[in-house]
């Protein structure tokens, strides 16, 4: 089978990792930086342009789009879609997933658990929209944040009311959230591939940091899910219509709330602490639904 990973560098961990398992079990693998792809949309023979060359055909495609690149990174990806190329995870389910709002909306629809959010764009109520949450502590989350970055824990509602005043002075989209404090700085990051959870860790934040990514110093073990935990991982990955996905919950006193699901989740860490081959998963995955023809997303909205 022809598999073609999308991807920006192909020296990255995940992307190694994912030619590597995709040559063990056979395949021709080869990596495509989809930044250098130029389309030719039209009706009767749609294509792509690879470094001046039209690119052979694929029988599937694995998207690694940074979400800085979103919007060019899901047009390649919807191209391959119009030539009629499996992907796992297709541009409509990466968008979905990528929009934060769009992303808890969906969820909360689906009746997954999640941590009480309030969203506002310029209200003058900001006192009214700190106790839709239940008042301080609180997050507040920029919208277009990543790994980490754009999240603020305010202890107080004084800190809160400065903060969200200071984001919306810059006119930037905010989410405000509950905060678990029971979480205690430590999230799941649970590994769906399909219909199942593949792997799971547990991710400890730093001393005195109350985000738990790996990126901001970090640590990880494997971890053991509840039933329903894993349930609700599984749920939440099919809600956004991906196959593969990063799921991240939080233990809550009401059962695991989601924080996040990842269309692009890195293998490093999950690799690493659980001694799982994630990458060999994902590759028998995609090769057996590929051949089966199986269509990545059925969401309507």
């Amino acid at each position: 089978m022809k598999i073609a990973i999308l991807s920006q560098d192909p020296r990255l961990y995940s992307t190694r990792r994912l030619r590597e398992a995709g040559e063990d079990q056979g395949h021709k693998v080869r990596v495509i930086n989809y930044l250098r792809c130029y389309m030719n949309i039209t009706s009767r023979n749609p294509t792509i342009v690879y470094n001046g060359r039209q690119l052979e055909n694929f029988d599937a495609i694995i998207p690694r789009i940074a979400v800085s690149r979103t919007f060019y990174g899901t047009a390649v990806v919807r191209q391959f879609e119009v030539m009629g190329v499996f992907s796992p995870n297709e541009s409509q389910a990466i968008s979905r997933s990528r929009d934060k709002l769009r992303c808890l909306q969906i969820l909360a629809r689906e009746g997954i658990g999640l941590p009480v959010t309030g969203f506002a764009h310029a209200t003058q109520d900001i006192d009214g929209l700190i106790e839709t949450v239940g008042g301080a502590p609180l997050v507040i989350k920029l919208l277009e944040g990543t790994q980490g970055l754009g999240v603020v824990l305010a202890e107080t509602k004084q800190a809160a009311r400065s903060v969200i005043e200071a984001f919306r002075g810059l006119d930037a989209n905010i989410l405000v959230q509950e905060f678990i404090e029971e979480a205690k700085g430590a999230d799941l990051r649970c590994f769906v591939v399909g219909d199942k959870v593949v792997a799971a860790m547990r991710r400890q934040g730093a001393p005195g940091e109350f985000r738990s990514n790996l990126h901001r110093g970090g640590s990880a073990r494997m971890a053991k899910l509840t039933p329903e935990e894993r349930e609700t991982a599984i749920r939440s990955a099919q809600a956004m219509g991906l196959q593969v996905a990063g799921v991240d919950l939080l233990r809550s006193n009401n059962g695991p709330v989601v924080m996040e699901v990842n269309s692009s989740p890195g293998l490093e860490g999950i690799e690493r602490s659980t001694e799982i081959d994630v990458a060999g998963r994902i590759i028998e995955f995609v090769a057996k639904a590929a051949k089966q023809g199986r269509s990545g997303d059925r969401i309507k909205y």
